[in-house]
């Protein structure tokens, strides 16, 4: 199968594009090779390269042809600094997904996996022991700065305890790039039923492993505590520290991204489902930190009590679907995830800007 890699020389773009010539695939890798994601111009060592933006039709017309599938991975990535960057946002992750959806079509070319995001849920599940299952809304500002972390129940004020979140769980995304992702998943689905193609958005969750970028606002959690270790530094730790992530390794990702393609084509016309992604493995953000500081040999890491607004507390995948309709498993456990991330370089960044076309 040859299969266009739309963001394919980024972190897990490039991921990607290996793990499919591994599984015996032609990837043909579609990136902007912006400087702000790749300084020096980084090339997909695996797979020809086609460098344009994603909003070129003509571009993205001509790198079609002869294509059997697309794995798009392409987007901004990251929570932005400031609402200024929204127009950015807007028009790489959405303008950029409508542009290759019209010229699928129009190529004839019909199953596609996009790279989703479980941002879209905004906070994760919660459960009060009084109210069942509640959804908590923004956390505010004075509770915050008073060091009050954790989310009440919007009924009762009672402590919540936090879950898994499944894929039916409603959608409430908090930010500029949450909903350019929700809107992703639209495009696709609208799409599939339009045209007869078959799609699946895969959510990922907090994705680490070599190659992510360094010293960049966009990056991942991970990718911050990692660049502090290669200065010297101590990670520093926002609220707490106790925040639930899931951290499921790029290897895992690319892997998830191969076994959708393969079940794409034997599913009926105007086919969509959403997939959580994660390794299955809830860990805090300090316990996160402090596995790659031990295994880096660093400085421990430093609880600040800082905050970002908007930013959710506890948000960690059900993954079951994803395991039980399509057969597949994470291989890569935290522990040995963090040990191999500590010692891993990491992809050289600008950290000067957004970051669009890059996986």
């Amino acid at each position: 199968m040859r299969v266009l890699v739309t963001g394919g020389a980024g972190f897990i773009g490039s991921q990607v594009a290996a793990e499919l010539a591994a599984a015996g695939h032609e990837a043909v890798v579609f990136d902007a090779l912006l400087p702000a994601a790749h300084p020096g111009g980084h090339r997909s060592q695996e797979a020809r390269t086609v460098v344009a933006d994603l909003r070129d039709a003509e571009r993205v017309r001509a790198a079609l042809a002869g294509i059997d599938a697309v794995c798009h991975q392409a987007a901004m990535v990251g929570l932005g600094k400031e609402f200024a960057d929204a127009p950015a946002y807007v028009g790489c992750n959405d303008l950029g997904t409508a542009v290759l959806l019209a010229e699928m079509a129009a190529a004839g070319v019909w199953d596609l996996v996009v790279a989703g995001s479980m941002v879209v849920y905004g906070e994760g599940r919660y459960d009060c022991a009084r109210h069942g299952t509640v959804r908590p809304g923004p956390r505010a500002a004075a509770d915050l700065e008073a060091g009050r972390f954790e989310p009440p129940c919007p009924e009762c004020g009672a402590p919540l305890r936090p879950g898994l979140v499944a894929e039916d769980a409603p959608t409430d995304p908090r930010n500029v790039y949450a909903a350019t992702k929700l809107a992703q998943e639209h495009l696709a689905s609208a799409w599939s039923r339009a045209t007869g193609g078959r799609a699946v958005a895969l959510r990922y969750h907090n994705v680490y492993g070599p190659g992510m970028p360094r010293d960049t606002p966009y990056a991942g959690v991970a990718s911050f505590f990692r660049s502090a270790l290669a200065r010297g530094e101590a990670p520093r730790v926002y609220e707490d520290g106790a925040q639930r992530r899931d951290f499921v390794h790029v290897r895992d990702v690319a892997s998830a991204n191969t076994v959708a393609l393969a079940a794409l084509a034997g599913r009926e016309p105007g086919f969509f489902a959403a997939y959580n992604t994660g390794s299955g493995e809830p860990h805090t953000i300090g316990e996160m930190a402090a596995a790659l500081a031990a295994a880096h040999g660093g400085p421990a890491p430093v609880v600040t009590g800082e905050y970002r607004l908007g930013d959710v507390r506890h948000v960690t995948a059900d993954s079951r679907r994803l395991r039980d309709e399509l057969g597949w498993k994470p291989q890569v456990g935290f522990a040995e995830g963090m040990a191999e991330f500590a010692a891993a370089p990491l992809r050289p960044g600008a950290g000067s800007g957004p970051v669009p076309g890059s996986g």
